[in-house]
């Protein structure tokens, strides 16, 4: 990394663990961020490249007459052969890392960037940052958030998801920094010392 670039931080966490609440604190700082899976959805609706691959590994029906995702559809065709899951993703995350590449070549006046993503490790995409931070939250309190805002979601559903996904625990030992948002500690601090810490290490005065 250049001194002159933007330092690129990536920032993940389990379903619930408030990373997105987390980025909405950095924002108030000025720092942009790039929401990973939101782009994603986006690029899976209006590259045509991307349009075209994902028809033809999941059939015209993949996308409605309207232009628009099939989720059903999709989640049928996963059900029948869990393989299709990596295909979707082997299609999906090149094309959302050229668009963040393209995205932070846009933002080289910042310091440092965000890159927000739930799947940050197992999409290999902590390989494109510098840095990478974790949100850890308890299981029991991330069940409760996620109930509390998905509601259609059972207490069973919420489990299979977390339990689908990299653990807490491999998450911080592969992350750079932890911010502990269990409702014990506070989180405007930690993120404020991380935010300095960035600004220095782009400085060249830390090199943590």
């Amino acid at each position: 990394m250049k001194k002159n670039k933007p330092l690129l931080v990536g920032i993940t966490g389990g379903i619930g663990s408030g990373k997105s609440t987390i980025c909405k604190v950095f924002s108030t700082l000025g720092i942009p961020v790039y929401e990973a899976d939101s782009r994603a959805k986006m690029l899976m609706t209006q590259d045509p490249a991307l349009i075209e691959s994902i028809k033809e590994a999941f059939g015209e029906s993949a996308y409605t007459p309207e232009g628009q995702l099939n989720r059903q559809h999709i989640a049928a065709q996963v059900f029948k052969d869990g393989n299709k899951v990596s295909i979707l993703n082997q299609l999906v995350h090149p094309k959302v890392g050229e668009d963040f590449r393209a995205w932070a070549a846009a933002h080289q006046a910042y310091t440092y960037l965000l890159n927000e993503a739930a799947l940050m490790f197992e999409s290999g995409r902590y390989q494109d940052l510098d840095k990478v931070i974790t949100v850890f939250a308890p299981e029991k309190l991330r069940i409760e958030r996620v109930s509390k805002r998905d509601t259609q979601r059972s207490r069973e559903e919420i489990q299979a998801i977390i339990h689908k996904q990299l653990s807490e625990e491999e998450k911080i030992t592969r992350a750079d920094y932890v911010i502990h948002n269990d409702g014990k500690q506070l989180v405007i601090p930690q993120v404020l010392k991380l935010h300095k810490l960035f600004e220095e290490i782009h400085k060249g005065e830390n090199i943590l």
